[in-house]
């Protein structure tokens, strides 16, 4: 079928949201625009009981808006979906997957599109599940240190709701991402040296499987902080990118906020002193919030992009939580671990602004790493390892970049060993992207010989399925395909991720 009769067919089905539409044609129209011809189409009597399900305002088969929704932020071609529904409660999740479950149709979660391996794309056709629309906060229990939240409620929007109440939830992944979205991805960030990464936070999982059937993987309305009853279901679906089922509602742990909090800038002379520094500081029992490292080539372009100063070096980024008095003593602790491997050019910020500008910076390395060549594109990659092995394998990717003639840079959550390559890509150049890839396949290989994983935070995807087998083995992989098909027999859930 042409692209054209494509969309003559569908201009009467798009969603009568005049917002959606105009939106998604400004994203359209500034993103390189897909290849992908549609080979199949739902057939009409399917898209009408789906509309039938979460009404005319809440389904379309518009091009913009599939093909907004057939991509994330990876370097992934977009593939847009069939069509995209907004649904806005469990039980219309549930009736969408039955519809598509019994017509055999594949089913897409959809959340930010935040995510870095093409875990959103619509690889195979099917109906993409945007659930955007269901963000009520459902039941804070502030005497309880946790909260019940629906997959539209971000982590950002948490946080705005219950820091009057002098809570936070820390896990920060540095995107504007959805807490259900960072449970299927099991993502971490910044903080996950002190807090924890989501597999240590979620508590409860209520979450549609492929036939429509509802599972609260710890049981309804449960919310203990620790279980010993049974499998874990939990962690079963925390990590498993969309593939066993839609969740639609998550409880996780929330944290009080910290009494006092202090950042600090940290300049060393190579890689292994700053990483001695890490293993020094952890060795001391010094529980530090954040331990952020970034190449002399990070620092540069953060530098340039932020219009900051730092010495362009390998640079440790510094947090501490708790109460005033013992920060200052770790200060001091963690200032003389790190003059005595040479260490310098300390900058300590109190102040909220202050510390404000020094994560900003932090979290601004992807588009600072873009801005060193105007006009491309982003690959990241990321991988993780024992911290022993960081400086070995750190520097071995930096070579590596500079004899592959690609600009890149790296930045890393170093407290837990896990750090990511960002790299430029000339989306003129066709011969680029294949060097890069190679590049980011020999650094998972590194990591995975020296006992880590292809993945620390960014998940499998699309671009990991190979390493995946490599780095737990056939044992491994039989064992994830029984569970998958135990799940989804029709393999309708997220079809052509973390297997192929």
């Amino acid at each position: 079928m042409s692209l054209l009769n494509v969309l003559s067919k569908s201009l009467w089905r798009q969603t009568s949201s005049p917002f959606i539409n105009r939106a998604a044609s400004i994203i359209y129209s500034k993103q390189p625009k897909s290849t992908f011809t549609l080979e199949r189409e739902i057939p009409d009597f399917v898209v009408g009981t789906l509309e039938t399900v979460v009404g005319t305002q809440n389904i379309s088969t518009s091009l913009p808006v599939r093909e907004q929704h057939g991509r994330d932020e990876s370097h992934h071609v977009c593939t847009p979906p069939d069509v995209v529904v907004w649904p806005e409660s469990t039980e219309q999740v549930s009736q969408v997957a039955k519809v598509c479950y019994d017509n055999n149709i594949p089913m897409i979660p959809f959340g930010t599109g935040t995510g870095l391996e093409g875990g959103a794309v619509g690889y195979k056709g099917g109906v993409t599940i945007d659930l955007t629309k269901m963000d009520e906060i459902v039941e804070l229990n502030v005497d309880d240190f946790d909260v019940t939240v629906q997959p539209g409620v971000t982590r950002e929007t948490l946080n705005n709701y219950i820091k009057d109440q002098g809570l936070w939830f820390p896990i920060d992944p540095g995107a504007h991402a959805s807490v259900c979205g960072m449970c299927a991805t099991s993502a971490s960030g910044t903080n996950a040296v002190r807090y924890g990464t989501m597999r240590e936070n979620v508590m409860n999982l209520e979450v549609v499987l492929a036939d429509g059937s509802i599972l609260h993987t710890a049981g309804p309305g449960k919310r203990s902080r620790k279980t010993s009853a049974g499998y874990n279901l939990t962690n079963l679906f925390v990590g498993s990118e969309g593939t066993l089922g839609i969740i639609t509602q998550a409880t996780v742990r929330l944290y009080g906020i910290p009494e006092s909090m202090m950042s600090a800038v940290c300049s060393f002379e190579t890689v292994k002193s700053a990483v001695d520094t890490v293993m020094q500081m952890m060795q001391c029992g010094i529980p530090m919030a954040r331990i952020e490292f970034l190449d002399d080539v990070m620092i540069d372009a953060c530098n340039r992009f932020s219009n900051l100063s730092h010495k362009v070096s390998p640079t440790l980024f510094l947090e501490f939580h708790g109460a005033q008095d013992a920060i200052k003593a770790q200060v001091e602790l963690v200032e003389e671990l790190a003059q005595m491997n040479g260490g310098s050019d300390f900058h300590w910020a109190e102040k909220q602004e202050d510390r404000n500008k020094l994560w900003k910076a932090r979290h601004n390395c992807w588009y600072a790493t873009l801005a060193l060549r105007p006009g491309t594109k982003g690959y990241a990659t990321d991988v993780c390892v024992p911290i022993s092995k960081l400086p070995e394998i750190i520097v071995a990717t930096k070579e590596d970049i500079l004899k592959s003639s690609i600009v890149g840079t790296i930045v890393g959550h170093v407290g837990d060993g896990n750090f990511h390559c960002f790299i430029t890509v000339d989306p003129d150049n066709p011969e680029e992207l294949p060097v890069i890839k190679e590049v980011a396949e020999r650094m998972a290989r590194r990591a995975i010989a020296v006992g880590g994983t292809c993945t620390g935070e960014h998940g499998i995807g699309l671009g990991k399925r190979d390493l995946l087998v490599k780095e737990v083995g056939d044992g491994a992989m039989t064992v994830m395909k029984q569970l998958k098909n135990t799940l989804d027999p029709k393999g309708l859930m997220n079809p052509g991720k973390v297997f192929k």
